[in-house]
């Protein structure tokens, strides 16, 4: 009994040596930061490429910008930590993040629940993108007083978006017309940001309307149109050689 306990705890101890070969890091080291803190506390956000250090200059200098970039390259999460970095320095009450509640090319079907557990599905990057820069605790507490607003693009015809910092995300599934109407949101004293990939679209051809937007804003004074390339990407290595070729 004794030998087999004993082969048991060094299959074990072979088993997590293995698991810990696949992190460059000493033995023991987590995915989550080594303290255990809130990521929000020992994690700052900078720019990773000259790209994504104009969009976070553009956001602090421009009332309205539109980040344009393949998937990877940090537009939704550079938006997000703008916004949270604005709301903690009291420059604007409350943030607002809009998102398309379009399918990526399958129906889901009738999804149950009331109103905010159907679009859950469709917000969740938006929660990862909060969670991790505020926390769990802070961002149920932040969504309880609507200080922090997440709202489908149908439910913003008719308002006025003042003293807020506003994130509209995946703006490539939103039509001309519904862009449109999102720009004319922008209220006083507060800054607006566009993100999306007017080559990722899940609309029919044709009826994204992020490219054309992006065109003729970038004519407009006190608007920046920051562009992305696959050089940008953050994630796997192979996400960009991928984007390359498909």
């Amino acid at each position: 009994m004794a030998k087999r306990s004993t082969r048991r705890n060094q299959g074990d101890l072979h088993e997590t040596a293995q698991v810990h070969t696949l992190y460059p890091h000493s033995p023991g080291w987590s995915p989550r930061d080594e303290d255990g803190r809130d990521r929000k506390y020992v994690k700052n956000v900078r720019a990773l490429s000259s790209a994504q250090q104009a969009l976070l200059d553009a956001i602090d200098e421009r009332s309205l910008v539109v980040a344009l970039g393949p998937a990877g390259t940090g537009k939704t999460y550079l938006a997000i930590a703008k916004a949270v970095e604005a709301l903690e320095q009291n420059r604007v009450s409350r943030i607002v993040l809009s998102r398309p509640a379009v399918e990526a090319g399958e129906s889901l079907g009738f999804l149950p629940g009331d109103l905010q557990e159907k679009l859950a599905p469709y917000l969740r990057p938006l929660y990862d993108a909060l969670t991790e820069r505020v926390g769990n605790k802070r961002l149920r507490a932040l969504l309880t007083d609507n200080t922090i607003e997440i709202a489908p693009v149908a439910y913003m015809r008719g308002r006025t978006l003042n003293d807020a910092f506003v994130v509209i995300d995946e703006a490539q599934n939103c039509t001309y017309t519904q862009i449109k109407m999102l720009l004319t949101r922008l209220g006083w004293r507060s800054t607006m940001v566009l993100t999306g990939d007017p080559d990722q679209t899940d609309l029919l051809p044709g009826m994204s309307g992020l490219g054309p937007v992006a065109e003729r804003l970038e004519r407009v004074q006190n608007i920046s149109v920051v562009r992305l390339s696959d050089a940008d990407i953050v994630r796997h290595p192979l996400v960009a050689s991928m984007l390359t070729v498909l």
